[in-house]
């Protein structure tokens, strides 16, 4: 799974963090076409059945707050007129190459998404064990995100061509994060946090404008100076410690500096070689770690509670995320310090000579 989409869905702001009305999670199977064309929500459809046999049909659907992702499969070939909701976008991204789809007679090619606003009816022709991944988003969610985080004046022109060519690799990318989500949020323990929804909904958003979504934007990265840039990058850093108690999203620091998406991530890694996310998981992990290791002079804390304290709740994610940087657990880290404390006291009684070369021996 794409890193930035793992970080989105483990992310909580607090640990009693409440979980959206918004959220759904459906699976729908249908043996009847009628049936399969009321079952994506917010939708008016019409499928008509082309090829002869007994029809299947199925629908996992995840419902965010200003966004809905699904993936549709349909056993035959369809004629299918669609509407999506008027205050919505609509991204069709097929997944297997059985035969051709079309939107309004264009071809949906294989390295190919169809994009269809919610206001206008189209048609959609699909072959036989047609699978498709679709993104529906709402109109002022799209426009907000592409404003504050993009800083790019979106319009309806933007996506008036139908199909968007956007290559097999990243075509794929985009198939196998979306595919991710669906699988995570169907095998989650709760439904997802208020937190992890924006930041799923960022992050989908960040991949469309990233490999679909044409741009112009006055925030151009290579203008900024070396200077600058550091800057930004020093600014940014501060602001996560300043709120070390829970995980910061790219949106919120685009908000925050006012800068856009693409300049940030050049700033971080024309400055520090790595993605902001990157750099501020490690900042956050830097921070639990010198606090285990602060365990002798302080009152020890299950790692549980330190790791809380810098924002991790998802623990599971947290250890592998600790490990794969530092090499150990931090249970582990939590043991040596108590270890050495342990062995320090213990020599407490002897004379100053000899307790300087026990902790010159313990430092190396």
């Amino acid at each position: 799974m794409d890193m930035l989409m793992a970080s989105a869905l483990t992310a909580d702001a607090n640990a009693a963090s409440p979980h959206v009305d918004a959220f759904c999670l459906n699976t729908r199977v249908a043996y009847d076409t009628d049936e399969q064309a009321g079952n994506l929500s917010g939708w008016r459809q019409t499928y008509d059945q082309l090829t002869p046999g007994a029809f299947i049909g199925s629908v996992d659907e995840l419902c965010l707050n200003a966004m809905t992702v699904f993936c549709e499969t349909t056993s035959h070939a369809l004629r299918q007129t669609c509407e999506v909701g008027s205050d919505a976008y609509w991204f069709g991204i097929p997944l297997q190459d059985n035969g051709p789809g079309r939107i309004d007679g264009k071809l949906i090619a294989g390295d190919a998404l169809a994009v269809m606003r919610g206001r206008d009816q189209f048609e959609l022709l699909t072959s036989g064990g047609y699978r498709i991944l679709g993104a529906v988003v709402e109109d002022a969610e799209l426009r907000r995100y592409a404003a504050e985080v993009e800083q790019v004046e979106f319009s309806d022109a933007m996506l008036s061509c139908q199909v968007l060519g956007l290559g097999k690799t990243n075509k794929s990318r985009l198939c196998e994060t979306l595919s991710a989500l669906l699988r995570q949020a169907q095998t989650a323990p709760r439904p997802l946090s208020a937190v992890a929804v924006r930041n799923v909904q960022a992050c989908v958003l960040a991949i469309l404008f990233d490999l679909g979504i044409p741009r112009q934007t006055a925030d151009l990265p290579e203008r900024r100076s070396k200077p600058d840039r550091s800057w930004i990058v020093m600014q940014v850093r501060d602001y996560v410690l300043a709120h070390r108690d829970r995980p910061i999203a790219v949106p919120e620091l685009c908000r925050q500096f006012h800068v856009s998406r693409r300049t940030l991530q050049y700033c971080f890694e024309e400055t520090l070689g790595m993605t902001p996310m990157s750099y501020l998981r490690a900042i956050r992990l830097n921070g639990v770690r010198r606090d285990l290791a602060a365990a002798p002079t302080t009152l020890p804390r299950p790692v549980q509670d330190v790791a809380s304290a810098w924002g991790f709740w998802h623990l599971s994610q947290f250890a592998s995320d600790y490990r794969k940087l530092f090499g150990k657990r931090p249970s582990e880290s939590l043991r040596e310090a108590l270890g050495y404390s342990t062995e320090y006291n213990s020599v407490k009684g002897c004379a100053g000579s000899a307790r300087v070369r026990t902790t010159i021996s313990l430092s190396h």
